[in-house]
């Protein structure tokens, strides 16, 4: 028979590559979605095991320094001997600096029941990185609570996130934030001072305008979300506003849903003056009578200014009643040394 007469046969009786009956695309969903689940659940289990094997594999190492003769014998030596036989015998993933870091997770996490495999060996690796206990703790916590990715633990670990949350605290603030994480239960909870955003791309030396930046934070609003914080949702950028014969305009707008409320952000390129104060609770007055529902928390409002006069923000803000707040922004990664030094300074002045 001509492949034409097959070709013919064949469409006679349907072609099955064309089917756009209803139980035949529920099966070919039924099995999309059993093997995306199988495939979930078997990188899961292997990040199960992986992460078991680092562990354990630093506690041998960790014994077998306990041991006393051997410490002594082999010293420095001893990584260097087992990076180089292990990957003899068992090929890649044993090199120096990887069991470097499987011991240092069994020496910070001594009991494997604590370990948890919501993480991968890739987050343990970032974490155990930090320098002291208490700003390990809160990175830990905070990526199991905020499904962090591991590129944005890396990201908010160079940002100083812990030490800028310190730093706005006291001594029992900073235990509790490094044992429990960061708990927004108020609107001061949501200000950090500065919000670091060099993701914008707008170099400290360029000149530039307050709507460039404006535009960059919209571009860049995952990144944006990600340095406010949990709970933030986008509304809307230049919210238009007519009160009376004017019409205002508020730079961003948020919802914050475990706040139940409105975040109002006006942008400053420069000092935050005293007349931008008076301008957000112009805003804040007309959200609360025009925008929110019965259901809704009063909204809160946020300048945020590359410079601020404290003094005079203290007299700027002194009567107000909405919840309005000035802060910070640097379009720079800050030094971690200069935050931790002011936090340890803070910790030693409560002793």
């Amino acid at each position: 028979m001509k492949l034409s007469k097959i070709k013919d046969v064949l469409n006679s009786k349907g072609d099955l590559t064309n089917i756009n009956d209803a139980a035949y695309q529920k099966l070919i969903d039924n099995i999309t979605t059993l093997w995306g689940e199988a495939k979930s659940k078997a990188i899961t289990a292997v990040n199960t095991e992986l992460l078991d094997a680092n562990w354990q594999t630093g506690k041998y190492i960790v014994e077998y320094e306990q041991g006393g003769k051997q410490k002594a014998e082999y010293g420095k030596r001893l990584l260097v001997n087992l990076a180089k036989d292990l990957t003899a015998r068992n090929g890649k993933g044993f090199n120096r600096t990887n069991l470097t870091y499987m011991r240092k997770l069994y020496l910070a996490f001594p009991k494997c029941g604590t370990l948890s495999h919501k993480l991968t060996w890739s987050h343990y690796y970032e974490l155990l990185k930090c320098d002291n206990t208490l700003e390990m703790q809160f990175y830990y916590k905070e990526s199991i609570k905020e499904c962090w990715k591991v590129r944005e633990l890396r990201r908010q670990m160079k940002s100083c996130l812990f030490q800028r949350l310190a730093l706005s605290t006291d001594k029992a603030g900073v235990l509790d934030l490094a044992n429990e994480g960061h708990q927004v239960q108020t609107p001061q909870d949501i200000i950090r001072d500065p919000f670091v955003l060099e993701f914008a791309g707008l170099p400290k030396q360029k000149h530039y305008k307050e709507s460039d930046l404006e535009k960059a934070l919209k571009d860049h609003m995952e990144q944006f979300l990600l340095e406010m914080g949990r709970g933030f949702a986008f509304v809307g950028r230049q919210y238009s506003m007519q009160i009376g014969s004017r019409q205002f305009k508020v730079d961003l707008v948020f919802y914050h849903c475990i706040l139940k409320c409105y975040v109002l952000i006006d942008l400053k390129r420069a000092e935050i003056k005293h007349g931008d104060i008076g301008q957000m609770n112009l805003y804040l007055n007309y959200f609360k009578t025009e925008v929110c529902q019965p259901d809704d928390n009063p909204p809160i409002g946020i300048v945020l200014g590359a410079r601020k006069d404290e003094l005079l923000m203290e007299y700027a803000l002194e009567g107000i009643t909405n919840q309005l707040f000035v802060a910070r922004y640097q379009l720079y990664l800050p030094k971690r040394e200069e935050l931790q030094a002011q936090l340890d300074k803070l910790l030693d002045e409560a002793e």
